[in-house]
This record gives structure tokens, C-alpha cells and sequence, in this order.
């Protein structure tokens, strides 16, 4: 018999709108809420137990290649520093092989730094046999990505990664709670026929739009709080129209999303083809679209019905842009420890 592997998944996500209120500085006042759906990308990580007490880290899609022994600790020097992290959170007194890739890249807006670490956690938590719920799960990355490495940002991304589905997540000082949208699969199918995704190249990260749009905020900025107000009904709004059917209705709500992001931080688009961007498609017959994740660059998510599809796909590509196919997914994280699957309780 081999040595002992683990592999796991977490999925990446579409947010639809919401993104910013599920920061504690809004919904600790004002609760908050997020609309978003999994789809079949995700992050992947095989773990392999060790002989010795030495763990080693390799990203097969950077390259990159760290190692520490446990005994001496992780250096948090900016490369792999999420999956360090995880390790040393879950404790496990063994040295490891860790290999880490994901289904898109850095900066997507699809939450893939979150769903990294889900995968590393529940990859560790198989190996441990050590049972977890989704809602421990989501908490337990939070921490990691917030906590121990300082890095800003809200919660929806931990939570969709060990939920898995389309969601409306609440969020607010008891915690959070996940509803699943309540829609028929050929309704479901028939949104994701309509929907692009368009890759727009790497996030600016020397943006700092993160901790920008969180110190407009506390700074009593109008705007920003009017954009983050607005947003925050929006998911409820949103939610309604998937789940009455009036699925057209959904391409100018994306585009009141995008100029209410741009209201509750207006460099969301600096340094970035954006705009214009949106500004063809739109001329090609998209009917709205909204960026995924912060800003700074990224994928857009674009409604607009298959016939007038090829257009915007054309157009678009004639500008740099790059399209990625996707389907919704339900699954959450999950591992597989030789015939053994595990899964967080709901």
C-alpha cells in the first residue's frame, strides 16, 4: 500500500451583489447580505504525510517552493503564506507535502484565496479524521486570512467555500446564516446560459482598495455608505428576481451594483481597461454586468442573452478580454482520504 493521500476541493464563487457588507464595520450596525453561487472551479490541495517533521509547499501554478521544519515554525514572507497558516492553525505534529493550484488566477475576484485555505483545512481536518461543521469551517479560515495574517477583507468567500450553492448569506453580530435560493435546476441553467464571465488581467494590488473603501466608511463618506446601503438591499432584490423567473431583469440590476460599488469606492475601476470594457459590451448587447471581487481588475460577470453573445464575445476579445465557461455547483469543500470522503456537517 501507498502512502497516505489527501485531496481536497473548495469551490470558487460568483458574488453577485452584496460584496462589502459582509465587512464588520457595516454589518456589526447594519447587518449585511450577500448574493453568490459556487461554480465547478476550485482550489485543489493534495496533502502526503511525512516521515520526518519537515513540511513542504509547492504552488504548481506559481512555481513556487517553500519548506520549514515545525519545530522552527513558518516565516510569513508573502509566498504561500495562506497555506503556512492553515497548517499552523490545525496543529497537526506531523511534517507534510502540500501541493496547491487553483482553477484561476490570482486576483480573479472569485474568491480563491479563501477557498485555498478552506481546501488546506479540510484537507488537514480529513487527515486528522477530526470532524468540523461548514459553519466552524468558515469561522476557523476567516481567522487564518483576517486574524493571523492581517490581510483585510470580509466574510462571504470562507462562507461560500464550505457551503458550496446559490446563496443568500446574512451576516451580522450573532454570526452568519446561509439560505439556500430557492430555484428550479432548468431555472438555474437557464441564468448560467445568459451569464459570461470575462477575464480583464491580473488585479492591481498596490490599489488598496480594501482597506480604502473601509477608511471612506469610517470616515462618514456619503456616498459610500449610500452605495453600501443600496447593495445591501440589492441582494434581497436580486434573490426575488432568480427566484421569480424575470431572469432579464437581472442585467440592469448588475449594472446598479457595479455604479453602487463605484459609490461606495469610486477607484474601483483606476488603472484598469473596465470602463470601457463594460462600455463594449454593453454596445454589443450585453444588458449589464458588475466586476467580481474588490476591483483593480479581474473577471466581469455579464448578463446577456446566447443570441447576442457571440457579438460580446467578439468585441470583447478584439480588446484583450478572455472568457471562461462555468457551470453552478452545489458542492462545498470536500476531501478524499483513500475510499473515504469528508465533508463538514451542515
Amino acid at each position: 500500500m501507498g502512502p497516505v493521500r489527501v485531496r481536497s476541493t473548495a469551490p470558487l464563487r460568483i458574488s453577485f451583489v452584496g460584496g462589502g457588507t459582509d465587512f464588520p464595520h457595516y454589518y456589526e450596525r447594519n447587518g449585511g447580505a450577500v448574493l453568490s453561487a459556487t461554480i465547478d472551479r476550485a482550489a485543489h490541495a493534495l496533502v502526503v504525510p511525512r516521515e520526518d517533521r519537515e513540511v513542504r509547499i509547492r504552488s504548481l501554478d506559481l512555481g513556487h517552493l517553500v519548506g520549514y521544519h515545525l519545530d522552527d515554525g513558518p516565516t510569513y514572507d508573502g509566498v504561500m503564506d495562506l497555506a503556512k497558516a492553515a497548517i499552523q492553525r490545525m496543529g497537526l505534529d506531523i511534517g507534510l507535502e502540500v501541493d496547491l493550484r487553483s482553477d484561476a488566477p490570482p486576483g480573479s475576484g472569485l474568491g480563491g484565496s479563501s477557498a485555498l485555505v478552506t481546501a488546506v483545512v479540510g484537507a488537514l481536518a480529513a487527515l486528522d479524521d477530526r470532524p468540523m461543521s461548514a459553519d466552524e469551517l468558515a469561522r476557523l479560515a476567516y481567522s487564518i486570512e483576517r486574524e493571523d495574517l492581517g490581510i483585510a477583507g470580509g466574510w462571504q468567500d470562507q462562507y461560500a467555500a464550505a457551503f458550496g450553492g446559490f446563496n443568500l448569506i446574512e451576516f451580522g453580530t450573532p454570526g452568519a446564516a446561509v439560505n439556500p435560493v430557492e430555484c428550479p435546476p432548468e431555472r438555474l441553467e437557464q441564468l448560467r446560459s445568459n451569464l459570461l464571465l470575462c477575464y480583464t488581467g491580473a488585479v492591481r494590488t498596490d490599489l488598496g482598495l480594501i482597506d480604502t473603501q473601509i477608511r471612506l466608511y469610517r470616515e462618514g463618506r456619503e456616498e459610500t455608505i449610500v452605495g453600501m446601503k443600496h447593495l445591501h438591499e440589492m441582494a434581497y432584490e436580486m434573490r426575488d428576481v432568480v427566484g421569480s423567473g424575470d431572469l432579464d431583469d437581472l442585467g440592469p440590476l448588475l449594472q446598479a451594483a457595479y455604479e453602487n460599488k463605484k459609490l461606495m469606492n469610486p477607484h474601483i475601476a483606476d488603472g484598469t481597461p473596465i470602463e470601457r470594457l463594460f462600455e463594449i459590451a454593453r454596445e454589443a448587447g450585453a444588458l449589464g454586468g458588475k466586476i467580481c471581487g474588490a476591483g483593480g481588475g479581474g473577471y466581469l460577470l455579464l448578463y446577456c442573452r446566447p443570441d447576442r453573445q457571440p457579438e460580446v464575445r467578439q468585441a470583447l476579445e478584439a480588446h484583450g478580454g478572455r472568457f471562461a465557461d462555468f457551470a453552478f455547483s452545489i458542492r462545498g469543500v470536500r476531501a478524499r482520504i483513500g475510499d473515504r470522503l469528508w465533508t463538514p456537517a451542515r
